[in-house]
């Protein structure tokens, strides 16, 4: 299978190093007409074949209610910190629209296929990646309707040779819309984790979240709260940007753990950028020992709920 994009079909560039991964197909913008007009009947398509992945513990979906929240810079991290106490950890990339893992990470290759034909993820900071941003150049536009997201997603879970994993983060798309609702009705989760900010316009998303994630049947593992406040480098004092303790008290309201909360920091955004996540560049951070308090506190509700189920795609 090939990527197309637009105007060349069958063309190659053999010298890009964003070439066409041949595991995985990608329909762009110029290829929609033509496949509203070639698109099989009902009964000239194959059944889909349910998906199982018994090898992974926990598969866990990275949240927020609307962007600019810092839901991949948690996802990110939260991957790390959960590495670092010695488990096997995957991260997916489900945002195909916008996806910041490889430059998160600081990688930027593509992935190499294994003698069975399977996607072998990359891996950076002893996490196992995958992200559509691995195949497909920086300028390219992913112009998707459902159900070529829903091939992309099947594939990145039964094509990829995750092996064993203790979690399986998947850093979900913002919003509640139709991607993140298609995503989370093809995945049977472990559970969510809906990542957020003080302020009352987040956190109104937020309870729209975990309703759409209620009426889905998926667990509700906890709300973390990013950008809680800011620590002043100079004279150590704390201040409260926004509100204080938002976060905690959606918690509360809906019956859900509280995971805990991050600092606002310049650190936390310039690690991201130049892709060496702060839990990796700077372990003895403040920050980093934010992100390491809420990966022991969604490791203990994990262990309190007992959730330990085979991820299966109907």
């Amino acid at each position: 299978m090939k990527f197309f994009k637009k105007g060349e079909k069958d063309k190659e560039k053999p010298n890009s190093p964003t070439q066409s991964h041949p595991e995985l197909k990608v329909i762009s913008g110029s290829d929609i007409s033509e496949t509203r007009t070639q698109r099989p009947s009902p009964q000239q398509q194959a059944p889909q074949q349910n998906i199982t992945l018994p090898n992974i513990k926990y598969k866990i979906a990275v949240a927020s209610g609307k962007g600019g929240v810092g839901k991949s810079t948690v996802a990110t991290n939260l991957a790390i910190s959960l590495a670092k106490t010695g488990a096997a950890v995957g991260l997916m990339d489900a945002d195909a629209y916008g996806p910041s893992i490889p430059t998160m990470m600081g990688i930027q290759e593509n992935p190499r296929t294994s003698p069975e034909r399977k996607l072998i993820p990359l891996v950076r900071h002893d996490i196992k990646l995958m992200s559509i941003g691995f195949m497909v150049p920086e300028e390219q536009a992913m112009i998707w309707r459902g159900p070529m997201l829903h091939s992309a997603i099947r594939q990145f879970l039964s094509d990829v040779d995750w092996g064993e994993l203790d979690y399986l983060i998947i850093d979900l798309p913002p919003g509640t819309g139709d991607v993140a609702l298609t995503l989370t009705q093809a995945i049977p989760l472990t559970g969510a984790v809906i990542v957020t900010t003080p302020q009352d316009v987040a956190l109104a998303d937020v309870r729209r979240g975990v309703a759409m994630f209620e009426r889905l049947g998926v667990p509700i593992l906890g709300i973390i709260e990013n950008m809680s406040y800011f620590v002043c480098p100079h004279c150590n004092e704390k201040t409260e940007i926004f509100r204080v303790d938002g976060g905690k008290r959606t918690s509360e309201r809906f019956g859900v753990a509280f995971l805990g909360e991050i600092p606002l920091d310049a650190e936390v955004c310039t690690a991201g950028d130049i892709g060496v996540p702060i839990v990796a560049g700077h372990p003895e951070s403040p920050q980093a020992a934010a992100f390491g308090a809420v990966a022991a506190e969604l490791g203990t509700v994990l262990q309190e709920s007992g959730e330990e189920d085979e991820l299966t795609i109907l």
